[in-house]
């Protein structure tokens, strides 16, 4: 998932994260911080979604039609995600859910977050596959912990690959829900490249569009995400400003 962590240069952080601040404390004053809200995995059957068709739609509303006609579609079953379309244009949609969050996220297993999202074909060979693994061990059961470890040790023994180069997928759709404080947030871009600092792409610099995933977050896996907000949600509407 991808609009927790990102940083401003004037302000520290963005309009997202000044809004989870604010919810945050809201929630300490009443006495229930976001992780009190969520401090543990949900039954199974809230992170699914009973209409497979509705999750069809969700996932192809990530990118454009002329793209996601074409693309494979994946829906989440029970132990992982299941093929519902195939594709042929090697785009592949699916709905990620909460645990894709870094895992120190508050949100880490908020059963309302649904992440509508589009790869192209060098992220699904090469960036989908973190998806599709975080999201087996977590319905295997497995702790938060356990499943930090085994991606660790993954990744350390290079079972799973740093991205391709091109890799990049598409969150443009309104249908989205990406956390309590910030719903479906901005339709954006997202770059994904072998782990880096933010001065090699010019992010979070005053003028520049480009906004940085920041690393010092819990994500094992052995990425770094750019993002570039655009003006416009898939079905071509226009997305209200969210200044940065």
């Amino acid at each position: 998932m991808s609009t927790f962590s990102m940083r401003n240069e004037h302000s520290g952080r963005t309009s997202v994260q000044a809004a989870l601040v604010a919810a945050i404390l809201v929630a300490a004053c009443q006495g229930n911080s976001v992780s009190e809200q969520y401090p543990r995995m949900a039954a199974v059957e809230q992170y699914l979604m009973a209409d497979s068709g509705a999750e069809i739609a969700m996932a192809r509303s990530a990118a454009p039609e002329a793209i996601t006609q074409d693309a494979a579609v994946l829906v989440l079953g029970s132990r992982g995600y299941i093929t519902a379309v195939d594709g042929k244009n090697g785009f592949t949609c699916l709905v990620e859910r909460s645990w894709m969050s870094p895992f120190d996220s508050p949100e880490f297993w908020n059963p309302k977050i649904r992440g509508p999202i589009c790869y192209n074909p060098a992220a699904v060979r090469t960036v989908l596959p973190y998806t599709l693994n975080r999201t087996k061990l977590i319905l295997a059961g497995l702790s938060k912990a356990q499943v930090h470890k085994i991606i660790a040790d993954s990744v350390a023994k290079k079972q799973l690959s740093a991205p391709e180069a091109g890799a990049m997928s598409y969150m443009l759709s309104k249908m989205g829900y990406l956390e309590d404080s910030a719903g479906p947030w901005c339709p954006h871009l997202m770059f994904h490249v072998p782990r880096t600092g933010e001065a090699s792409w010019g992010a979070n610099r005053a003028g520049s569009p480009v906004l940085f995933n920041d690393q010092s977050r819990d994500v094992p896996e052995p990425e770094t995400i750019f993002m570039v907000p655009v003006a416009y949600w898939s079905d071509g509407s226009a997305a209200p400003h969210h200044g940065t």
